[in-house]
């Protein structure tokens, strides 16, 4: 699977991931060409979007080992790698550590965004899940990349949600509307982890980390 991005001042960068590898070759212009080969199994499954650009990171120091450009060449071309780049890494991590893929008759294996964790209605079960941690600051930030990167009709109930969350982050309801509204996304789900990555974490049920 190929992904090719062009850039007015940057130039071109590819992307193909072959087998357990992925090849990364860019040429600037009036500048040299550059080839490198990452393999799948230090790639961290999880980007992290800095400015105009998502990147994926070392599993061993965190340094950023393939950059792409937001939403280049188009939107579902972009998004269809990166949904199968992030597969294929968790994938080859299973694998190189022994582990089985949590889903292993799925299109996209491990992907730990295939099956997004939903609300019981039971009362008990219900009550554990309510999240006392979560950041109004990473909230706002997933509702500003949404508007940005994701603007249209069909999120906006999530956004909508988002905004009711980050007036009351410990509001049960607000929390239940979040994961109700994101459950009604259908495919849509993986373009939002992908430029909301938050959004997974107030799906989840454990502490959602450093408020920052």
């Amino acid at each position: 699977m190929k992904l090719t991005q062009k850039h007015l001042f940057k130039g071109t960068r590819q992307f193909e991931i072959i087998d357990d590898y992925v090849k990364f070759c860019s040429k600037a212009p009036f500048g040299d060409k550059e080839e490198l080969t990452v393999m799948l199994t230090v790639l961290n499954p999880e980007p992290v979007i800095t400015k105009s650009c998502l990147n994926f990171t070392s599993r061993v120091n965190g340094e950023t080992l393939l950059s792409l450009y937001l939403g280049k060449p188009n939107e579902k071309a972009f998004n269809a790698f990166v949904t199968t780049l992030k597969s294929k890494a968790l994938e080859e991590f299973q694998s190189f550590a022994g582990l089985r893929s949590a889903n292993p008759g799925s299109e996209l294996g491990g992907n730990v965004y295939d099956e997004p964790p939903s609300f019981e209605d039971s009362a008990p079960d219900h009550a554990a899940r309510v999240r006392n941690d979560l950041s109004i600051a990473r909230i706002d930030e997933a509702i500003q990349m949404l508007k940005t990167y994701l603007n249209n009709e069909e999120v906006m109930p999530l956004v909508n949600a988002l905004e009711a969350l980050k007036s009351e982050p410990r509001n049960e309801s607000f929390q239940r509307q979040v994961v109700t509204t994101f459950n009604d996304l259908g495919p849509t789900q993986g373009a939002v982890l992908t430029y909301a990555p938050y959004v997974g974490i107030l799906l989840s049920d454990g502490p959602a980390g450093s408020p920052y």
